[in-house]
């Protein structure tokens, strides 16, 4: 009897210690849970929670959407990609954000930023219309932007009612840089805001945090957004090839007369060549 009795209060003892190791190494679990959450958000995927209305019917007020930070260290920004970068030191907050009031305050803000619960201080989320090397123009002769001459059909994604731009520029955009605009045009605060700045509004490259690829919330909106189809036209694709391919084109057409002439001036006899003759020495014997 008594070794039943010890094997029944054995298991119960058995289950206290487990249950208070669980206790103890739940605190440990969350802190490495926080790393591997804030590495993955660091260095490849993060959250971002749209504030405003500036890329409306694409990204609604209160969506959030993940961000791809890998995608270009394998590939270039292209036209049409939506993209997130950093305002920080140049463009102003399109959303006022209070500071925190109090240092726990201020924690919880940093890690609601860095999930997507909040929205980032200096972070803004635009479309790419132009890239290094792009001429961006608005408006043609039917009130469109184009870029190197061709013509943007942005019907797919500008809010319905919207002109693609209320404002008239002409920007070449400098190398390393973006031209970049809101979908909402009307209320987007974007490159023509900033045509006064250094680069005529046009974004650094090196400003980008990443590419936006899919709507994650609210459920009933997820999706991916993908490059629309006007910024794949053959004809915009044909004439970035003849604008990279201008200063190789004008190096080839410099180089042909040259080397036409260095070959006609090797072909001639030693002393024509000494004296510039335009005929040939004959020699006698002596």
């Amino acid at each position: 009897m008594n070794v039943v009795a010890e094997d029944t209060k054995t298991p119960a003892r058995s289950g206290k210690r487990k249950k208070g190791s669980f206790w103890r190494e739940l605190p440990v679990l969350v802190v490495v849970a926080l790393l591997l959450a804030l590495a993955i958000k660091t260095f490849v995927v993060q959250a971002f929670y749209i504030p405003s209305g500036s890329m409306e019917n694409t990204l609604l007020l209160n969506d959030r959407v993940l961000v791809n930070k890998l995608v270009y260290h394998t590939r270039d920004v292209e036209r049409g990609d939506v993209i997130v970068f950093s305002g920080v030191d140049s463009w102003k907050g399109e959303v006022d954000v209070p500071p925190p009031s109090n240092p726990v305050a201020g924690f919880f803000r940093w890690v609601g930023t860095a999930f997507g619960v909040v929205p980032g201080e200096k972070d803004y989320i635009k479309r790419v219309i132009g890239v290094g090397g792009d001429t961006v123009k608005c408006c043609d002769d039917q009130g469109r932007v184009t870029v190197n001459g061709v013509p943007l059909k942005e019907d797919a994604y500008l809010y319905p009612g919207n002109a693609p731009s209320d404002k008239t520029f002409e920007v070449k955009v400098e190398p390393g840089r973006l031209w970049v605009m809101g979908d909402h045009r009307q209320i987007s605060y974007d490159s023509r805001m900033h045509q006064g700045d250094k680069g005529d509004g046009a974004i650094p490259v090196d400003t980008v945090v990443g590419r936006a690829f899919v709507i994650v919330w609210p459920l009933s909106r997820a999706g991916t957004l993908p490059i629309p189809d006007t910024f794949v036209q053959p004809a915009l694709k044909a004439a970035a090839a003849l604008g990279g391919a201008t200063p190789l084109a004008a190096g080839f057409a410099g180089a042909v007369p040259l080397l036409w002439w260095r070959r006609r001036l090797l072909t001639r006899p030693y002393h024509d060549r000494r004296r510039g003759l335009a005929a040939p020495v004959s020699f006698v014997d002596r």
